[in-house]
């Protein structure tokens, strides 16, 4: 009988040699600390800022509700009874109410008109390409490194010269003149983040250039205009300078103004408790603007930062 012989199996797969896992390096350990180090060092800045910032806004809250001698007696002591007296005394007779109206016309009036004219020049330098766009571009930039201290004496005979001086809507167009080359370097970096495909779907479907800024792209440039509104309207509502130099009329003074005559007037005795309630109402404003617009405020401000 003739066997036949079997092949030889196979020889086995040699095992795969697998390296053994890697520990971390220290190194890891090192850099995780130090980021901890830095982040508690950055957060103390911050509460120590904080503190800065809000503990003299809030003593001149309480110094507002004393009295004139607690004040200067015992300036950290809580007021012993709130005396709402003083601020019924600044807004009445030392014209507070005047000077409040007066202010928020002449700020309403400078925001809106910087606010319009600034997103339109914008939008132009931003969307259309034309001899001469980056020369009034750099114009516009030029104009925020001009200290407006320079421009008082040359600016006083231009406002006499036509009438303006004295008067609110001089004022007006001198602020919104002031706030116009930092609105529009803002808002030219702010539209060019936006998508062009929008506002070239609506020229395709029949809007002009004027409906396609208004309706279009105006809206959805929001975020940018509350910040810059923000901006303009503290610096515009804290102006001493200017309204100081142009605008003389008692009739016509602004809360700045104001606030220097609340100081001044009684001379050596002054009314603590009233600058303080004045001071602490011209300042109401301001901190319910930003409250209220904060997250328009960043968002305005990173809008651009990521594409």
């Amino acid at each position: 009988m003739k066997t036949t012989d079997t092949p030889p199996a196979p020889p086995a797969p040699e095992a795969e040699h697998t390296p053994p896992a890697r520990r971390p390096a220290s190194g890891g350990k090192e850099k995780s600390g130090e980021g901890k180090i830095l982040n508690v060092f950055s957060h103390g800045v911050l509460i120590i800022w904080a503190i800065l910032v809000v503990m003299p806004l809030l003593w001149a809250i309480m110094a507002s509700f004393k009295t004139d001698d607690s004040i200067l007696s015992t300036p950290w002591k809580l007021p012993d009874k709130l005396h709402f007296e003083n601020w019924s005394r600044a807004w009445t007779q030392a014209h507070m109410s005047d000077y409040f109206f007066n202010t928020v016309l002449v700020v309403g009036g400078s925001l809106i008109g910087t606010l319009l004219l600034g997103s339109m020049a914008a939008y132009v330098l931003a969307r259309f390409d034309f001899p001469g766009n980056r020369f009034l571009y750099y114009l516009f930039i030029g104009g925020m490194s001009f200290p407006i201290i320079l421009a008082l004496v040359p600016l006083f005979f231009v406002m006499n010269n036509m009438g303006l001086l004295n008067s609110v809507h001089g004022l007006i167009l001198v602020y919104i003149a002031y706030s116009l080359p930092f609105t529009v370097f803002f808002l030219t970096s702010f539209f060019k983040t936006l998508p062009g495909s929008v506002a070239e779907a609506a020229m395709i479907d029949g809007a002009s250039h004027s409906r396609t800024f208004f309706q279009v792209m105006l809206p959805m440039a929001k975020p940018g205009l509350i910040s810059v509104g923000i901006f303009n309207f503290l610096g515009q509502w804290n102006q001493y300078m200017l309204p100081t130099v142009l605008n003389t009329d008692p009739n016509n003074r602004v809360l700045s103004q104001g606030l220097v005559e609340l100081a001044t007037s009684q001379g050596y005795k002054g009314d603590w408790s009233g600058l303080f309630a004045g001071l602490v109402m011209a300042m109401l404003p301001v901190l319910a603007a930003y409250i209220i617009f904060q997250r328009q405020v960043v968002a305005g401000l990173t809008a651009g930062a990521v594409k």
